[in-house]
């Protein structure tokens, strides 16, 4: 009896719950097929749009203060496709271009197509770049041969301007082109024209005025303000690229939007760019646009450098003259070979105590305020100033490399500091012979530094083996990258590692020309800077570093402050240390240019062989007993080490702000 009741039970209980999915089922029906059209004018009835703004980045200073890349209000002049119908876009922009123009301001022109006179169509000859794109399979779709004439005849009819005149279409197309390569949508406008003076912000606006879809808004205009200081460092910014797009949608960038393309506006991207705001809009089925949120912008953090301006000034002057000199001792010689070749020099100066960069300078340079205009210039100018060659210009090192040798060789015990050899002028090893600049007889470890003798130190090398030497450098930062925040080259260590990359045999007997600086040797100023900070700083390296601090762009408020960070030790005793500090203190004596401050120099000269004028270098630091700045200078082909010890003399002068006596 109990089992009939519970079937009875649960049948009743499956038709409830049949029933109540039958009625849920005919609603769906009666929903999703009859009632359909119904829900979709429901649905469609309103339409949104949220349009994103521009971020305002944050701005960069140098360690007192001065501005390097700030932000200064200007004004442009945007197209919105949410107000702006598309049977109304060509008589806009004709209106636009005539306003803008009226105005004496430019517009965002990129079409690779001229006009002429007489209403003939020519490709733009400089931008071949430009014209293989717009004939390419994603846009024209026309054969490489294709005229002017012939493009310009598929975008008119693309754009329907046929009733305007040549010039008319030529700028409506500009344009439209333009904004189709940027992504022209409701959601994203158009930037017509930026950098407006406020003097034409105001006719403009006037003029435009009731033209619906076309506002002047006020925007931050990025400027480099102090633009000679330290271009390389500071960095550009320009216009995201289609691949940087590519990477970069997913984190909010638009195609209008800029980012940094070298520099610290490169490295801190991510620091300066900010938040930007948005502006949501909602559009009934009638056309009728209205806003209904705004979210607020949020500024990026702004970035303190280490650098120091006046220092930057100072290291630009004295590598203007230290390649001056080389050509003028050339000239005195008449030999090309002597110094004729010199162009460029690089020099940077650090501070001991947390191997922060107070200056990085590379000559010849350029100015960031008017580097797109001068873009070309650059670009073709066979003395490179848009490269670094403070921080990527590595050269052969020559004898200022010897200091880490005698530091390796003294700890290894492969030396004392009485160890005597013999100089005869000439080295022999394994088939290779070095000279020496002189000869030298019987000297020790501080008299070969002194002298900076050659033999001395391929003896040492061997001795001390490849490996050995690789070590040590290692640690001073000598074919590794320091740390730095922005782009610098890892240089080059010479030893087995590197010959078997470039599909060389490496011999025991290479490691004495590596050990006088020469072989595959090959060192930035950045990294020979680090290697004197580290002999200074009784071997130990901190992390070489440009940013000072990151603060917050309304109120200063520190996010972000730097702060000594060990990377490495030389491991060399302290009694050692000190021996080759003396010798470098002696080194340093016996050349006038050290001479006359009120505090004695550590430091050593270099001399480089290769094609040309030799490169001179010189390392250094000041005070030898309590040290508070490396330095570094490397002069291309600059042919006497005195030009490069003459602009580190004038590094120090600056530094300590002292008026010294002319040589």
């Amino acid at each position: 009896m109990e089992t009939r009741s519970m079937k009875i039970r649960s049948a009743l209980l499956l038709s409830l719950v049949l029933a109540v999915v039958a009625v849920f089922l005919a609603r769906l029906v009666q929903w999703q097929i009859f009632q359909s059209d119904q829900y979709d004018d429901i649905i469609n009835d309103k339409s949104i749009y949220t349009v994103t703004g521009e971020a305002i980045r944050g701005e960069i200073y140098d360690v007192n203060g001065v501005p390097l890349a700030v932000n200064l209000t200007g004004y442009r002049i945007v197209v919105n496709k949410l107000f702006l119908k598309d049977e109304d876009l060509n008589k806009t922009i004709d209106r636009l271009v005539n306003v803008t123009e009226a105005c004496g301001e430019k517009w965002n022109d990129e079409l690779p197509i001229l006009v002429d006179a007489a209403g003939k169509y020519t490709f733009d000859e400089k931008k071949q770049n430009e014209i293989a794109a717009l004939k390419s399979r994603d846009n024209l779709n026309m054969n490489p041969y294709s005229t002017a004439e012939q493009c310009m005849a598929r975008l008119v009819e693309r754009y329907e301007c046929e009733a305007y005149t040549p010039v008319q279409q030529r700028n409506i197309i500009s344009v439209r082109y333009n904004m189709t390569k940027k992504g022209y949508t409701r959601t994203q406008p158009y930037i017509f024209a930026q950098g407006i003076s406020e003097k034409s912000m105001a006719v403009i606006a006037e003029q435009l005025n009731g033209i619906s879809g076309v506002t002047v808004e006020s925007c931050a205009i990025r400027t480099y303000v102090n633009g000679t200081a330290a271009p390389h460092i500071v960095g550009i910014t320009g216009l995201i690229s289609q691949e940087e797009y590519a990477e970069l949608k997913s984190k909010g960038y638009s195609y209008t939007d800029k980012i940094g393309k070298s520099g610290i506006e490169a490295a801190l991207e991510t620091e300066l760019r900010g938040s930007a705001g948005s502006r949501t809009y909602e559009e009934d089925k009638d056309g009728n646009v209205s806003l209904v949120q705004t979210r607020a912008t949020v500024p990026g953090n702004s970035v303190v450098l280490t650098i120091d301006t006046k220092l930057q000034k100072a290291a630009q002057e004295a590598l203007r003259d230290a390649v001056k000199e080389s050509n003028e001792y050339a000239k005195s010689v008449k030999d090309k070979n002597m110094g004729g070749d010199c162009v460029g020099a690089a020099l940077v100066v650090l501070n001991v105590k947390d191997f922060s960069v107070l200056c990085a300078a590379s000559y010849p340079s350029y100015n960031l305020s008017t580097y797109y205009d001068d873009y070309t210039k650059l670009a073709t100018d066979k003395t490179v100033p848009l490269f670094d060659r403070a921080f990527m210009g590595a050269l052969a090192p020559g004898s200022t490399f010897k200091p880490l040798v005698a530091s390796a060789a003294l700890q290894e015990k492969k030396i004392t500091v009485n160890t005597s050899i013999t100089c005869s002028g000439i080295y022999t090893v394994g088939g290779l012979k070095l000279w020496c600049m002189g000869f030298h007889g019987d000297l020790d470890m501080e008299h070969a530094l002194m002298v900076s003798c050659n033999v001395f130190f391929a003896e040492t090398g061997r001795l001390l083996g490849i490996e050995n030497l690789e070590k040590y450098a290692r640690r001073c930062g000598l074919g590794v990258k320091t740390g730095v925040e922005v782009s610098e080259s890892a240089g080059t260590l010479a030893g087995p590692e590197y010959s078997e990359m470039m599909g060389s045999e490496w011999y025991s007997s290479f490691v004495s020309p590596a050990a006088i600086g020469q072989s595959d040797n090959q060192f930035t100023p950045l990294q020979l800077a680090t290697y004197a900070a580290t002999l200074a700083n009784n071997g130990k390296r901190l992390r070489t570093h440009v940013v000072d601090r990151i603060v917050r762009y309304n109120d200063g408020e520190i996010v972000y402050e730097s702060q000594p960070e060990l990377v490495d030790e030389m491991g060399v005793s302290e009694e050692n240390l000190k021996a080759v500090q003396h010798a470098m203190y002696m080194t340093a004596s016996n050349y006038l240019a050290m001479q006359g401050f009120p505090f004695a120099v550590a430091g050593k000269t270099g001399t480089a062989e290769n094609s040309g004028s030799d490169h001179s270098n010189y390392i250094c630091y000041a005070p030898y007993d309590n040290p508070q700045i490396a330095i570094a200078v490397m002069v291309e082909h600059g042919a006497k080490s005195a030009v490069a010890m003459h602009a580190a003399r004038s590094m120090i002068a600056a530094y300590f702000n002292l008026t010294l006596p002319p040589l």
